[in-house]
């Protein structure tokens, strides 16, 4: 449609009109003061136009650094790293999690309710926050059989020591540098562990499935009637967050100093199944507060069982007979012991329910599946099927498992943690490795990136296993000598609920004196002729470990400390 032209606004149409010259000279001159006014709108919108994009500008800019401050003290590194066109490497990845392992969570605790407590002729104290009052036949010394629980233990401070006193600091000396290295928390148990086993075998006698006789429970089994599998797998519980909180917290208050905070931020490292980044995104918390990644990067070692990818704080997965026949000493150790001890346990919980058929398999794994219940739920009925020496019992076959599997009795236990004790003499050392020893990852640890030389603060986190073989690779002897499979002995050096609980912690200290310190710390702080000189110091829950027992080089010091270039000339070795 043909566009309508418009007359000027004075113009009316009529028969007798005509739009002659005069009349538009006249209009143009009454449209002058309008132009102007709409030419001065134009700049003024211009003015204001180039002000805006240049506010945008600025804000964009501002909103970019915000986005990426804000990144970097999100509680996850990286929430979108995950995409196929990211390019954070992997061993920076928390989310989404590259190799978690199993995650299935389990039935959220309700121990207002299913507490048991108080229980008769005990004065009740509340939960912190695990039940721990249950009346145990044959504690008649106040013992806590959630001590006697080996590796299933939640975490507590060794009770004993390792057979040396504690001394501070003598005047003038500094700690200057802290090596941790940490297990995880408190977790649900292992994939297709026997404490598993036997839940699925209780279910399958009291829900009907074929081919399985019904069974009816009687007496203190009588909850398994209506027992059902409240647990998840292989992931943190609630105490197990609590654990490493807890000691990040502690290492603020040991060894906050040593932080810069100028600013910088200190490389930890951890693997990539779910409970091991958890566990140290939750020790940061404690040790930094929630802004942590303002303070820490994370890097990653792969781990998925595999072996594919190198990894120190998990040197099982590169050693093949680790998990072969060839390595199953403890076990058979565990084995031979178990139908010692819990003979008698085995005929009362059959007198309970004669058509179950507890085995001495089955009878072990409910003491596992207690130990389990109370980490994970706060309370087990399964803990109390048990006397105080069947629970010791317990605890010294976990001790014989670990001698037999990881430690001095197995032809792998050095090999698995070979890896990370080339790590710690390297970084001891302020050097990188740059070809493969082990299970080094030779890509982050030649690089000063990834495997900083210059942090007065290093963290590991790693597992149970793996730690003993790290303490069997620095060549702890201490805790060599072979124990029976057929009876207790009255002491013994390897207790592993003292040495690996859930949350353990190793903290390897780097001590400068201004000259040499007397060993006789007994009859005081003397410092003796000479130079400055370093010391190291191993502390395993909070207790010192001394050296001198298994390095005779290092000398028998009361404290325990090594001088830090005899402790390298022995690792040398």
């Amino acid at each position: 449609m043909p566009t309508k032209l418009r007359a000027p606004p004075d113009f009316e149409p009529g028969p007798d009109r005509r739009w002659t010259a005069a009349a538009a000279a006249s209009t143009l001159t009454g449209r002058l003061p309008q132009r102007l006014l709409f030419a001065a709108q134009l700049l003024l919108f211009a003015v204001v136009l180039v002000q805006f994009i240049m506010l945008y500008r600025s804000f964009a800019l501002a909103a970019a650094c915000t986005s990426f401050v804000d990144a970097g003290i999100l509680r996850r590194q990286s929430a979108s790293s995950g995409s196929a066109t990211s390019s954070v490497p992997d061993y920076y990845q928390t989310v989404p999690e590259l190799f978690p392992g199993p995650t299935p969570t389990g039935i959220p605790a309700f121990l207002a309710q299913t507490n048991s407590a108080p229980f008769p002729s005990t004065t009740y104290l509340p939960p912190t926050p695990l039940e721990t009052q249950v009346p145990i036949q044959g504690n008649t010394d106040n013992g806590n059989i959630y001590q006697l629980m080996g590796q299933l233990s939640h975490y507590f401070p060794n009770p004993d020591g390792f057979g040396v006193s504690e001394y501070s600091l003598p005047q003038n000396a500094s700690i200057v540098q802290l090596n941790m290295l940490s297990r995880h928390g408190s977790r649900y148990p292992t994939t297709g562990s026997g404490a598993t086993q036997l839940v699925q075998k209780i279910l399958n006698h009291t829900t009907g499935v074929a081919g399985y006789t019904p069974v009816t429970f009687t007496g203190n089994l009588s909850f398994l009637n209506t027992f059902t599998n409240k647990l998840g797998a292989e992931i943190l519980v609630p105490v197990g967050h609590q654990e490493l909180f807890d000691s990040g917290v502690l290492h603020q208050y040991m060894y906050g100093h040593l932080y810069p905070n100028d600013g910088s931020k200190i490389v930890a490292r951890t693997t990539t199944e779910d409970r091991m980044t958890q566990s140290a995104e939750y020790f940061m918390a404690g040790f930094f507060g929630l802004a942590w990644p303002a303070n820490a990067t994370l890097v990653l070692n792969i781990e998925n069982g595999t072996g594919a990818f190198n990894n120190s704080l998990a040197g099982y997965d590169n050693c093949p007979n680790a998990n072969k026949y060839v390595n199953t000493a403890g076990t058979n150790a565990t084995n031979q012991w178990a139908s010692i001890y819990l003979k008698d346990a085995q005929a009362r919980l059959n007198a309970s329910a004669p058509t179950f058929n507890w085995t001495i398999t089955d009878t072990y794994n409910a003491q596992s599946l207690c130990a389990y219940e109370q980490v994970a739920l706060g309370y087990s009925d399964f803990c109390s099927l048990f006397t105080y020496q069947e629970w010791e019992g317990y605890e010294y076959s976990v001790d014989i498992n670990f001698a037999g599997n990881n430690a001095f009795q197995s032809p792998t236990g050095r090999a698995v943690g070979i890896g990370f004790v080339q790590e710690q003499i390297a970084l001891l050392s302020k050097h990188t490795i740059d070809a493969p020893v082990a299970q080094i990852n030779v890509t982050l640890d030649n690089n000063t990136v990834t495997f900083p030389l210059n942090q007065s603060l290093n963290f590991f986190f790693s597992h149970d296993t793996n730690i003993m073989g790290i303490l069997t690779a620095f060549g702890f002897t201490q805790f060599a000598p072979v124990m029976p499979d057929t009876y207790m002995p009255a002491n013994r050096s390897l207790i592993v609920s003292h040495l690996e609980p859930f949350g353990a912690r190793l903290d390897m200290e780097v001590i400068q004196t201004p000259a040499p310190l007397n060993g006789s710390r007994a009859e005081g702080n003397n410092y003796l002729a000479g130079g400055p000189t370093t010391y190291i110091h191993f502390i395993l829950n909070q207790r010192t470990l001394p050296l001198g027992v298994s390095f005779p080089a290092c000398g028998m010091r009361d404290d325990g400390w090594c001088e830090l270039a005899t402790f390298l000339e022995v690792q040398s070795a």
